[in-house]
C-alpha cells in the first residue's frame, strides 16, 4: 500500500485553516470515514498489535487533510476496538484478541463485528415469566409483571465470550416467545418502536461458577467481567434489563477519562 498517495483531489474544507487536497469530494463520502478506512487498511497490510500509528502531523501530511479530519477518524477506529490510545505517547494498534467495549451502546454483535470477527449465540432459554423484585424495579414494572427472559451464550468466531441473561417488558416484544430468538434484539425493540437509546451500566468483577465455566470454555473460579445493564429508549422507558458474564481473558472495557481541571 502506498500511503503517501493522495487520497483524491476534494477540498479540505474542515477546519484547518490551509485548504489542501482532502479525502473525497462532500458529495461522495466523508473525509474522515475515507480517512478511517485508508488507516484501517494500513493496520491491516501489517501494523503489528501496540506499534504505534503515524503521528497526527505524519497524517495530516500524509494524506492532506485537517486535524479535525484526522481526530474524528482516530475516534471512529477507537470506538471500534482497532485502535487504543495513550496519552502523551500516541495511538496503537489494538491486539484483535481481545475485544474491546467502548462507552458507546452498542450490541455484543456490533462489538464482534467491528472487531471484524463473527458474532453468533446459542439459545439456551427463551421464556415468558413474571418479573421479581429486581427486575421490577429495574424495569419500572409491578412485581409480577409479565417479562420476557432470554439466555444467551455468545461467541465470537466459535469461541465462547459472554453469558448473557435478558430482561424485557412482554407488552414491547408482543409474540417473541412465539417466534424464536430473534436476527438481533435490538432490532426487534426497534420495530416495537423502543429503540434503545441510552443505559446505566455497572461493572464488577467477578470468578465463573461451574456451570458457567463449563458454558464459557474455561476452568472454575476463572475470572470474568459481571456487567449489569438497564437500558431506556428515547423516551426515558426501561426497556432491557441485561446481566452479563464476560470472560476477563477476552473482553475488556475501554474508557476515556479527563483531569477536571482547577479553578
Amino acid at each position: 500500500m502506498n500511503t503517501d498517495t493522495e487520497m483524491n483531489t476534494g477540498t479540505e474544507t474542515d477546519g484547518s485553516g490551509g485548504g489542501g487536497t482532502g479525502c473525497v469530494p462532500a458529495e461522495r463520502e466523508p473525509k474522515h470515514e475515507a480517512l478511517r478506512t485508508a488507516l484501517a487498511a494500513l493496520i491491516d497490510d501489517g501494523l503489528a498489535p501496540h506499534e504505534a500509528l503515524p503521528s497526527e502531523r505524519d497524517l495530516m501530511q500524509r494524506y492532506s487533510v485537517s486535524r479535525m479530519t484526522v481526530r474524528r477518524a482516530v475516534e471512529r477506529l477507537t470506538q471500534e476496538g482497532r485502535v487504543y490510545r495513550v496519552q502523551g505517547a500516541g495511538t496503537f494498534v489494538a491486539d484483535p484478541a481481545t475485544i474491546s467495549k467502548s462507552l458507546h451502546l452498542t450490541s455484543f454483535s456490533e462489538d464482534i463485528r467491528n472487531r471484524r470477527m463473527v458474532p453468533d449465540s446459542r439459545l439456551l432459554l427463551l421464556e415468558r415469566t413474571e418479573a421479581d423484585l429486581d427486575c421490577a424495579r429495574d424495569l419500572f414494572l409491578t412485581p409480577g409483571s409479565p417479562v420476557v427472559h432470554l439466555e444467551r451464550l455468545r461467541t465470537a468466531d466459535g469461541e465462547p465470550m459472554c453469558l448473557e441473561n435478558v430482561w424485557l417488558p412482554e407488552a414491547l416484544v408482543p409474540g417473541l416467545v412465539e417466534n424464536g430468538e430473534p436476527l438481533s434484539l435490538y432490532g426487534w425493540l426497534e420495530q416495537a418502536g423502543a429503540t434503545p437509546e441510552t443505559a446505566d451500566q455497572t461493572i464488577r468483577a467477578t470468578v465463573v461458577g461451574p456451570r458457567e465455566a463449563a458454558l464459557l470454555d474455561v476452568p472454575p473460579q476463572f475470572p470474568a467481567l459481571h456487567v449489569e445493564r438497564v437500558t431506556r429508549d428515547i423516551r426515558g422507558r426501561a426497556v432491557e434489563r441485561a446481566i452479563s458474564l464476560y470472560r476477563a481473558d477476552r473482553y475488556d472495557y475501554r474508557l476515556t477519562i479527563s483531569r477536571e481541571r482547577r479553578k
